[in-house]
């Protein structure tokens, strides 16, 4: 069992937080060096257990959630780290399907912040400049020594962005990887045009990994090229899961079928509770299980994990009564998915709720507003906490550009609840409207 090389002094989870949330968001030029070094001072957790690795512009929180729980019903013991939380920062790392406690993040943090002080004190008396430890960077660290500790069989890793340069890339345990799709986002950080962000992701593919290519990294041809070549330099093979949707979901809580084919297996019968969308992540997933595996799967135990597999903010009904709906989408790719859900449940625009939406200024408002505008017969708008937010009263301003009907601004998403508690209502936009919503309902 892993044990830390070195005494690392307590933290609260008030300390803990303020620690990430005080460390920066980016640093000023990427490296794996930060995080591989800081591993290194640990003692080499992420070798304590295998890793799975997926990146993506959508659907790679939910595809780690399935890998996840596919894995855990072929009896292995599971860990899953996702990013970001709707809630709590706890959220982010879970251990056999439950997100680690406070005293178990505080102690994490606090591996994190020594190791990087150690590793930044050494490369100071060296004359070498200081690493920039990030918070994504002391979140990653942190989840290796807990996973360690915790003697997991398994990791299922979320990138973070990207994947070249992602800290979660620094694992040297990682087996079997995967990426489900390619949008623009994070252009400033990743590049202006979808081929050189696939170029980004694409670089988890390497050497002996087993790999899949979600479905949303076959178009366009420029795109897949980026993919195939990669996969060739690396001698690998990556699988195209094949998915059929047998039957669609036709109201809230009704079940999705599909079938899905692999190499190994073909799956029929397969349901979800989750709109059509998913189909394509849980392809991603189950192939991604076969290839971490080298077998095919329980097709019972697959039932029972799809089935049952949670996936917080994705078109989740937090109130029954008048139906309250979130859902995560942040970008034109995400909203268009949210929005084919919304076609299968409620066809007709006139008959659906009002819409609460909040955007952050850092994504592409007028794609996710153009698209939005025209679905919904009523919209009402509000700004989250994060510092990124777009302020309300210009996200009402875009609505009504592009010919919404906007009934209500509202400065914070607890005053936009409170206004609007009695009306059926679907919110959407952002992540972190999603969180706070459902951190106000559950």
């Amino acid at each position: 069992m892993y044990q830390l090389p070195f005494e690392v002094p307590e933290m609260t989870y008030a300390e803990a937080l303020a620690h990430v949330r005080g460390a920066l968001r980016f640093g000023i030029e990427p490296l794996l060096e930060t995080v591989e070094d800081m591993l290194a001072e640990l003692g080499d957790p992420d070798l304590a257990f295998k890793c799975v690795q997926v990146a993506g512009t959508n659907g790679k929180t939910s595809t780690s959630r399935y890998t996840a729980a596919i894995l855990a019903g072929e009896g292995l013991s599971v860990a899953l780290y996702t990013s970001p939380e709707l809630v709590s920062y706890t959220e982010r790392m879970e251990v056999g399907g439950r997100p680690v406690t406070e005293a178990a993040f505080a102690h994490g943090v606090a591996a994190a912040r020594v190791a990087g002080e150690r590793v930044n004190a050494r490369r100071a008396a060296a004359g070498e400049r200081p690493y920039d430890v990030t918070e994504f960077d002391t979140l990653t660290v942190a989840a290796m020594v807990l996973f360690a500790e915790a003697g997991v069989d398994v990791a299922v890793l979320e990138c973070g962005l990207g994947g070249r340069w992602d800290a979660t890339s620094a694992a040297k345990s990682i087996t079997s990887v995967a990426v489900t799709g390619i949008g623009l986002d994070h252009m400033r950080i990743l590049g202006d045009t979808l081929e050189e962000i696939a170029g980004e992701k694409a670089a988890i593919i390497k050497p002996g990994r087993s790999c899949v290519l979600g479905a949303g990294t076959a178009e366009p041809a420029s795109v897949e090229r980026v993919f195939l070549d990669r996969a060739r330099e690396a001698g690998v093979e990556p699988v195209r899961p094949g998915f059929e949707i047998t039957k669609l979901p036709h109201r809230l809580g009704a079940p999705l079928e599909l079938t899905v084919t692999t190499p190994r297996a073909t799956y029929a019968e397969l349901a979800a509770l989750k709109p059509a969308y998913q189909a394509q992540n849980i392809a991603c997933a189950v192939a991604l299980a076969e290839g971490y595996l080298g077998r095919a799967l329980d097709a019972d135990a697959l039932f029972t994990s799809v089935v049952q597999c949670p996936t917080p903010g994705r078109f989740q009904l937090l109130r029954p009564e008048p139906p309250l709906l979130i859902d995560a989408c942040h970008n034109p790719q995400s909203v268009e998915a949210f929005l084919s859900a919304v076609d299968a449940v409620c066809p007709e625009r006139s008959e659906r709720p009002v819409l609460l939406a909040a955007v952050l200024a850092d994504k592409d408002v007028e794609g996710i507003v153009g698209l939005l505008a025209g679905a919904f017969p009523r919209v009402a708008v509000t700004q989250t906490s994060s510092p990124r937010a777009l302020a309300a009263e210009e996200l009402g301003r875009s609505f009504a550009e592009h010919g919404a009907e906007v009934v209500g601004t509202y400065p914070t998403v607890e005053a936009a609840a409170s206004a609007l508690c009695g009306e059926s209502c679907v919110a959407c936009g952002s992540i972190t409207l999603a969180g706070e919503l459902a951190g106000l309902f559950t």
